[in-house]
């Protein structure tokens, strides 16, 4: 039933408030045909979304996909190589516990080298940051030559009188601190070991200082010595620099020297020693010609107040 509405001339009695009409939407011309009229919104552009680096792109200098399997392994390297380590020491009078350890302290190696050039210097946070093959084959010659003598020397001769000797100390130092027996001889057959000590304060002292160092140059440091100044390059002598030219050289010659005092090598120990020195002294005068070109007196004056820290270098 259909009513009909007041006239103006016919005021009647109030009605009843009529149910709410409702019509279905229906779009304006201009949205129904964009391409017919001039003033319909225009369709996002191609160039108006985000343009992906090339460099990110697999095989790419700062692969994502290089970088993210590059992490994950030395994450999962590390996990696992820490367990058996702890294992090792904890179970078994084995000095083979070294060899996982010797994994575990190259995998953070490898990872801080990326994690800090990542946080603290990042237009050259390339998946070469690791340093996991961009070092030559003879990198790689020397770290299994490095474990593959601990192997032998710890199979071959897994004890002998100096250690018997060294974890009766131990044992005897323990009674002495605690005042009471030390009941668990597997614990401790070369935890005081003097070369195992100084091993260990060598590549703590080392790590830490090689990344400090690179956190604290920022943008002016580089894994390969650099031929031309670039703008950003300023010379830092502040922080470890204040007292230390090539922190990083520092560093990583000392964690070398260190890790082969933990697997308990002497043949590697000399050949290490030998190799790293020879190198550093080489790397150093060849950068440091480029360093006086590029900022003169003012490096020289600052070489001659700092060092190198490496013998002779």
């Amino acid at each position: 039933m259909t009513t009909t509405p007041p006239s103006d001339s016919a005021p009647s009695a109030p009605l009843a408030s009529p149910t709410p009409q409702y019509r279905a939407y229906q779009p304006t011309a201009s949205r129904t045909s964009s391409h017919s009229s001039s003033t319909s919104t225009p369709s996002p552009s191609p160039s108006s979304s985000p343009t992906l680096d090339p460099s990110n792109l697999p095989n790419g200098p700062k692969s994502l996909s290089g970088i993210s399997l590059r992490a994950f392994l030395l994450g999962t390297t590390l996990g696992l190589t820490i367990s058996s380590t702890l294992y090792l020491l904890l179970t078994t009078t084995s000095p083979l516990w070294r060899l996982p350890f010797f994994l575990a302290s190259l995998s953070l190696f490898h990872f801080l080298e990326y994690y800090t050039t990542a946080a603290h210097n990042p237009r050259f946070a390339t998946v070469s940051a690791f340093l996991l093959t961009s070092n030559g084959w003879a990198y790689n010659v020397a770290h299994g030559s490095a474990l593959l003598e601990c192997l032998l020397t710890s199979t071959l001769f897994p004890a002998t009188d100096h250690q018997h000797h060294q974890h009766r100390i131990g044992s005897n130092l323990y009674t002495r601190l605690t005042g009471g027996p030390y009941h668990h001889p597997h614990l401790l057959p070369e935890r005081l070991n003097l070369a195992v000590c100084i091993g260990l304060a060598l590549m703590i002292l080392g790590q830490t200082v090689r990344s400090v160092a690179m956190a604290q140059a920022g943008s002016s440091f580089n894994h390969t010595v650099q031929v031309a100044r670039r703008d950003d390059h300023r010379l830092v002598t502040t922080g470890v620099y204040r007292w230390l030219r090539h922190p990083s050289y520092f560093g990583f010659f000392w964690w070398g020297i260190g890790t082969q005092l933990v697997l308990g090598n002497v043949a590697c120990l000399i050949g290490y020693a030998l190799v790293l020195w020879r190198f550093f002294k080489l790397r150093v005068r060849r950068e440091e010609n480029y360093l006086c070109a590029f900022f003169g007196d003012e490096y020289r004056a600052y070489r001659k107040r700092s060092w190198v820290g490496i013998p002779f270098v």
